[in-house]
């Protein structure tokens, strides 16, 4: 059943974005959620990648790319959530401590910028690793991983 579900590719991608701006919203912009959702989204991609019983130099390739591009969903959503609020760094009427950030550098002015790094930048980058260690987990324990020892 889950592999006629994933053979329809743009309802595949189209329940991921959904699901991904979801969860977004879920964590109200924080990525906690979509970090861990890319473990699950790497369990499925073989499946999704139709990737062939021989682990080939191709097929983890195409794993990288498809966990990049979920990544980048993420970053795009994300910079829209929150590069905007860029404009209180120079706006002097604007009291940064207000923004509700926690002050992670014990100043306000750099621990926005840092937040607004974490969270555009870095979050998507954990869940591009998180959905390889997903991928990379399935193929570790999928029934042909031992022809590859």
């Amino acid at each position: 059943m889950i592999q006629a579900i994933l053979s329809r590719k743009r309802l595949v991608i189209a329940v991921f974005i959904i699901l991904d701006f979801l969860l977004i919203g879920m964590g109200m912009g924080v990525p906690i959620l979509p970090i861990l959702f890319g473990i699950l989204v790497g369990w499925y991609l073989p499946l999704y990648l139709e990737l062939p019983e021989q682990i080939s130099k191709t097929s983890l390739k195409k794993t990288l790319k498809a966990a990049l591009i979920t990544s980048a969903v993420s970053l795009v959503v994300l910079g829209a959530i929150w590069l905007p609020a860029l404009s209180w760094l120079f706006d002097p009427a604007k009291d940064l401590t207000q923004f509700g950030m926690p002050l992670i550098f014990f100043e306000p002015r750099p621990s926005f910028v840092g937040w607004i790094i974490l969270m555009v930048l870095i979050s998507p980058f954990l869940q591009f690793l998180m959905t390889v260690l997903g991928a990379v987990v399935r193929l570790a324990y999928s029934p042909f991983s031992e022809s590859n020892v």
